[in-house]
C-alpha cells in the first residue's frame, strides 16, 4: 500500500494565480489548468480577451503531462521526439478522443518525486506559455517549502 499526496485546491489556485501574475506581466492572454493525477481539473481560469479555444487547450496540456508524467513539447524535441514521424509514438495524439497534446504548454507538477497533476497553458507562444507554467510550479514550490516538500521546478521535465 502507498501513501499518496493530493494537490488540493487551494495550492492549484495559487499556481494558477501565478501562471495569470506571469502573463499578465507578458501581456499576453493566457487559460490556465491544473489538474489532479487523474488529468481532471481542480481550477481552470481563462483571462479576460483569451481565446474561447484555451479552456480545452489548456485542460488537454494539464492531462497529458499528469497522465504521461512528461512536459508535452518533448514529443516532438527533435531528434528522439517519441511522437515525432518514424519514432515510437508517432501518432499519439489522436489517443484519448484527440484530447493528447504533443505541443507546448503542459507541465507535470512532481512533488516529492511523484507526478501529484499537470499545469497546462494555453494562449501565448511556446515561450510564454513556458515562463507561465513555470511561475505556476514556483508558486507551489513556495507555498510547499514550509513543510519540506521538493517541487521540480523546469521546463523539461520527464518522469
Amino acid at each position: 500500500m502507498k501513501t499518496a499526496l493530493k494537490l488540493e485546491l487551494a495550492e492549484a489556485r495559487a499556481m494558477v494565480q501565478a501562471a495569470l501574475a506571469k502573463a499578465a506581466e507578458l501581456k499576453v492572454p493566457e487559460t490556465v489548468c491544473i489538474c489532479d493525477d487523474g488529468g481532471y481539473p481542480l481550477a481552470l481560469e481563462r483571462m479576460d480577451g483569451a481565446r474561447i479555444t484555451g479552456p480545452q487547450i489548456a485542460w488537454n496540456k494539464a492531462f497529458t503531462a499528469a497522465g504521461h508524467r512528461r512536459s508535452t513539447h518533448l514529443f516532438n524535441l527533435p531528434p528522439n521526439g517519441p511522437a515525432l514521424p518514424g519514432n515510437e509514438a508517432f501518432g499519439i495524439q489522436w489517443s484519448f478522443d484527440g484530447k493528447f497534446a504533443i505541443f507546448v504548454g503542459g507541465f507535470p507538477i512532481v512533488v516529492d518525486g511523484e507526478v501529484i497533476g499537470g499545469v497546462g497553458l494555453s494562449g501565448g507562444n511556446g515561450e510564454q506559455d513556458t515562463l507561465c507554467g513555470v511561475a505556476a510550479l514556483q508558486a507551489l514550490k513556495d507555498l510547499l517549502a514550509p513543510q519540506k516538500h521538493t517541487v521540480l521546478v523546469q521546463a523539461d521535465i520527464k518522469k
